[in-house]
């Protein structure tokens, strides 16, 4: 049997939708005690107990609308006037989210990539520091950050392509550049940026649909240039203007789901 805390790994790795249910406290006679869990997937299924009966159905449904809502819930429940139990006592539980890993991969180890790894890791992210120049993974000394000696090629079989996963592009070379774009742009990402200046992209663009490598909608969606307009000019200033366009657009996605929820329940 697997071990509830290695679903719950599992969960966030994987990007799938889930809650936990945690039993905080109990008052009188009750189905179970004190630090009994259950997680809850996005599509109703179980995992674990808290209970069995009246009780676990109740908080399952309880359990997904904090799903929708994405927002932890602390909820008490009166066994017998509630729910028609005879055990007659309360039940306290604290239901939350499970948040998935949010993964950064970085190509391009030079100053901005480094400067980037370094600004990225205290804001929660996975972090992935790409370059085929061992030498200079070798100057990132950061231990939270995980350095992969790859061909961009190599390193792109690896990526799972979801709604979790940041992607920026900062490469020694325009050409590697746009291979990689090309090969990201078709796929699902929640952030894809590419260094360079306004001519650059420009550039991209008109390269990208006269080839039929990319739409417009598609090269929409690419942030190039990179970053928020600071007038950055030092590596560490274009890792800041790019680590607060990530972090803006991973916060505006979540408000974009909670308004979409909200909506829906208004309809």
């Amino acid at each position: 049997m697997t071990d509830l805390y290695d679903e719950i790994i599992n969960i966030k790795n994987s990007g799938i939708k889930a809650v936990l249910c945690i039993v905080t406290n109990t008052k009188g006679s009750a189905p179970r005690k004190a630090g009994a869990k259950m997680i809850v997937y996005y599509d109703g299924r179980i995992s674990g107990s808290i209970g069995g009966g009246s009780l676990e159905k109740k908080i399952k449904e309880d359990a997904l609308n904090v799903l929708k809502e994405n927002k932890a819930a602390a909820l008490k429940y009166d066994l017998l006037s509630q729910l028609g139990m005879c055990c007659g006592g309360t039940v306290e539980i604290f239901i939350e989210p499970i948040v998935n890993t949010k993964r950064l991969f970085i190509f391009g180890a030079g100053h901005t990539g480094q400067a980037l790894a370094v600004f990225a890791a205290e804001t929660g992210f996975e972090i992935y520091l790409i370059d085929d120049r061992k030498e200079y993974l070798d100057q990132s000394v950061n231990e939270s950050v995980y350095k992969m000696n790859l061909h961009h090629t190599a390193a792109l079989q690896s990526i799972p392509f979801d709604l979790n996963t940041f992607i920026v592009i900062t490469t020694y070379s325009h050409q590697i550049d746009r291979d990689i774009l090309a090969y990201c742009i078709k796929r699902d990402f929640a952030y894809l940026g590419m260094i360079g200046s306004r001519r650059k992209a420009e550039i991209t663009k008109k390269m990208f649909i006269e080839s039929n490598l990319a739409s417009s909608a598609e090269l929409d969606k690419v942030h190039m240039p990179i970053g928020v307009d600071i007038n950055a000019e030092t590596p560490a200033e274009i890792a800041i203007s790019i680590i607060a366009e990530i972090v803006k657009t991973k916060n505006n996605k979540t408000e974009k789901v909670k308004n979409n929820i909200l909506c829906e329940k208004t309809q």
